[in-house]
Parts: C-alpha cells; sequence; structure tokens
C-alpha cells in the first residue's frame, strides 16, 4: 500500500508522519463517504437534472425570477451534498487520524475548506 506526503491530498492509503513513520489507516478513512455513496450519487444525478432544467428555462426565455428561484434550489442541493461528505469525513477520517495521533493536520484542512466555502481568507495557505 502506498505512501502519501505529510499534508493531505485526496488520495489516502495512509499518512507519514513527521517522524518518518508510516501510519496505514483502512478504507474507512480513505473514503469516508462510501457508506453514503449511493445517497450521494443519486443527489448529484438530480443536480445534474436541476442543471439541465435551467438550461431548458434559459433557452426557452423563462421569467428571470424563476430561474434565480431554480439556481437558488440549484445551491442548496449542492450545499446538501458538501454538508454529507463534510459530516462522512469528520466523522470518518478527521476521527481515524485522531485515533492515529495524526488530527491537527486534518483539522486545518477542513477548517480551510469552511473558510472557503464562506470566502473567508485560509490561515495557512499551502504552498
Amino acid at each position: 500500500m502506498p505512501v502519501v506526503s505529510a499534508i493531505p491530498t485526496g488520495d489516502r492509503d495512509g499518512v507519514t508522519r513527521p517522524d518518518g513513520d508510516a501510519v496505514h489507516l483502512d478504507a474507512t478513512f480513505r473514503r469516508s463517504y462510501s457508506r453514503d455513496q449511493a445517497t450521494l450519487v443519486r443527489r448529484l444525478r438530480r443536480i445534474e437534472g436541476q442543471v439541465r432544467g435551467i438550461e431548458k428555462m434559459i433557452e426557452r426565455h423563462e421569467y428571470c425570477v424563476d430561474i434565480l428561484q431554480q439556481t437558488a434550489a440549484l445551491r442548496a442541493a449542492v450545499d446538501s451534498v458538501a454538508l454529507l461528505i463534510l459530516e462522512d469525513h469528520v466523522q470518518g477520517c478527521v476521527r481515524t487520524a485522531a485515533e492515529h495521533g495524526d488530527a491537527d493536520r486534518y483539522i486545518e484542512e477542513v477548517l480551510d475548506v469552511v473558510r472557503r466555502t464562506l470566502g473567508k481568507p485560509v490561515r495557512n495557505p499551502r504552498v
């Protein structure tokens, strides 16, 4: 099983601690959203349909406010997918990292994502 760098990335087969020791973590850590995969895929397909619907509304020159209402619904649907993934990440990945003594890095990563989502500056940008 390959080991990823000390900075968290999208593909986690394990982590390397600063002291060089590799910590291999189970599949729950690597893909904590797996338990909700069917729900996520279903929601994403619904979102895809919403986007196509908005596209058709624009092609048919429908009323602006109606289109804006649909974009608000689309944003809410995307936010709900993001929240579910975030919850799974915290309950799975971050919890597992904490159990292995490596929580700080993952907590900061989550906070950075939340800051970006809220349009706030990231405190510790990764170079």
